[in-house]
């Protein structure tokens, strides 16, 4: 074999490590990053996901990538993956995500996402490795002071979960402010729905589903008996909670885009991910309902303590500075979570 010449060298498609890759958000965005060229390793525990997922990325992508089952606070770990591996950037999604449960458990919620990623972040900065995208939340802004949340909306978070994310962030804006080599992108997600087309990743989560979604599609599958709608009497059209949607494939698209921004030599953003538009939950229940062509069963129960009227995002920065925009319709997202929960069906 001849030897591998610099040239070649700088031919090579970048290495990333994806933190959280066999989950939800991390799956559908390892998918886009292998289209784009990226050559990938996923570190992830499994704590709220199946290693059979990345099997499924491969199988949609055609391409290999390399798995480490692992944790990001086992700092011994990523030195060894950072210096093996030959990393050039790291796209950090892993962290629990719960809102309910953070209130519940909220030092688990303190030590996973924000002692993980101080783990995460001293190994980088060991290795040299300071080109990062963020996995952050619209939970940041907190009870809106006026909608649609711009990235200048107050950060006031209301729940662990949210305090975490906000914790990060402000350790980011500190660290990038410490030392201008690092060059980061904070994607702030609305609310994640769909699946990919292919029907063999999507969202399934462990337990009762703690999101709209999910919950629909059990129900419409049979595995639940029917949908609480919590609050039927807040200040909104139909009375139901409304919310930004945004399909997982278009926010997947959101972080190749701001990977390459990065790589680009462009300066670090902070950026909303959403689609723009707010649903009802009655909307996504009926939009649902067309996409599966049964009946979703659904009673109305009092409002829960901590849930906001109404949220939804503008997004008009990404689109100025990322050359993205969300482009799935509800009808789409629903489509796409129905085609995904029959294959489950049929696999169990």
């Amino acid at each position: 074999m001849a030897p591998t010449t610099e040239h070649d060298q700088s031919a090579r498609p970048s290495t990333l490590l994806i933190t959280g890759g066999a989950g939800y958000i991390g799956s559908h965005t390892c998918v886009a990053l292998q289209a784009a060229g990226y050559r990938l390793v996923v570190l992830d525990n499994f704590c709220n996901s199946q290693p059979e997922t990345l099997d499924r990325v491969e199988r949609i992508s055609g391409q290999r990538l390399t798995a480490v089952h692992g944790d990001v606070r086992d700092r011994a770990l990523l030195d060894r993956v950072l210096s093996e591996q030959a990393i050039a950037g790291v796209i950090h999604f892993a962290g629990l995500k719960a809102v309910g449960e953070s209130s519940e458990k909220p030092l688990d919620y303190y030590e996973n996402n924000v002692a993980g990623s101080v783990t995460l972040l001293q190994a980088m900065q060991a290795a040299g490795v300071k080109t990062l995208v963020f996995s952050s939340s619209a939970t940041v802004y907190g009870m809106p002071q006026f909608l649609p949340y711009t990235e200048a909306h107050p950060l006031a978070p209301v729940n662990p979960y949210g305090r975490t994310k906000l914790m990060v962030e402000d350790m980011l804006r500190d660290l990038q402010q410490a030392d201008a080599a690092w060059r980061i992108a904070i994607l702030r997600y609305f609310n994640p729905v769909g699946a990919h087309p292919s029907g063999l990743i999507g969202e399934d989560p462990q337990g009762i589903p703690n999101n709209l979604m999910p919950f629909i599609a059990q129900v419409a599958g049979g595995r639940r008996a029917f949908l609480n709608i919590w609050g039927n009497d807040y200040d909104t059209p139909d009375g139901t909670g409304v919310r930004d949607y945004i399909h997982v494939d278009d926010l997947a698209a959101g972080h190749v885009a701001a990977l390459q921004h990065l790589q680009r030599g462009a300066g670090s953003v902070t950026l909303n991910l959403g689609s723009g538009v707010g649903h009802s939950v009655l909307e996504v229940a009926q939009a649902f309902e067309a996409a599966c062509g049964r009946p979703i069963a659904r009673q109305f129960a009092p409002r829960r303590a901590g849930d906001l009227p109404a949220f939804w995002a503008d997004s008009s920065l990404a689109q100025q500075v990322l050359g993205w925009r969300a482009a799935s319709s509800l009808t789409q997202m629903c489509e796409d979570t129905w085609r995904f929960q029959r294959g489950l069906q049929t696999a169990s």
